[in-house]
């Protein structure tokens, strides 16, 4: 297992080839298909797929299917507000999570979440409202763990996250651009 995080995180619902082009070991993959009904060959394809490539492989809300598929950890989404997460550090799993605000980043903590994806950061079309760089800077200062950006992440503003006091950044459609 990866002692440490990776800079970058790319957030998938379906294998593609493409997102295993990138050179950079640095790169942590997120599955969270929900509703795919052969969720579990498409993960262990990408399972494979992340060993070969060095990659590390986080499974969104399902602690049994991480270990089937030897994950490095567990993404729990903003939606999922159960405490059932808390114990996991004693099965050698890495455990992040989602949040939209500071209510839910509180969640996370109680839930033992060592890393939060706060987002959107940047304008997206499926939400009116987004934190932009000064929020998220004040957020971020505000609370004692590593928080990193998500949503809106774009090659045409993607120069804009120097300005961020992050360690990394999760995407999903920048990486999907096959210039990204």
């Amino acid at each position: 297992m990866h002692k440490h995080l990776p800079k970058y995180f790319i957030f998938i619902d379906k294998y593609n080839s493409e997102f295993f082009k990138y050179k950079n070991k640095n790169i942590g993959i997120i599955y969270r298909n929900y509703k795919h009904i052969e969720r579990e060959k498409e993960l262990i394809k990408i399972a494979k797929e992340c060993k070969r490539n060095r990659y590390q492989l986080f499974v969104s809300n399902n602690i049994k299917l991480a270990h089937k598929v030897k994950a490095d950890g567990i993404y729990v989404p903003a939606f999922n507000k159960t405490q059932r997460f808390s114990n996991l550090e004693k099965r050698n799993l890495k455990i992040l999570g989602s949040a939209h605000d500071q209510k839910e980043i509180y969640n996370k903590i109680m839930q033992n979440c060592e890393t939060i994806f706060l987002s959107p950061l940047f304008y997206i079309k499926k939400s009116k409202t987004f934190l932009g760089i000064h929020k998220f800077n004040f957020i971020s200062k505000f609370n004692k763990i590593n928080i990193l950006p998500l949503g809106g992440v774009s090659l045409n503003n993607i120069r804009r996250l120097r300005l961020l006091n992050i360690k990394g950044f999760g995407g999903i459609r920048i990486f999907k651009k096959k210039t990204g």
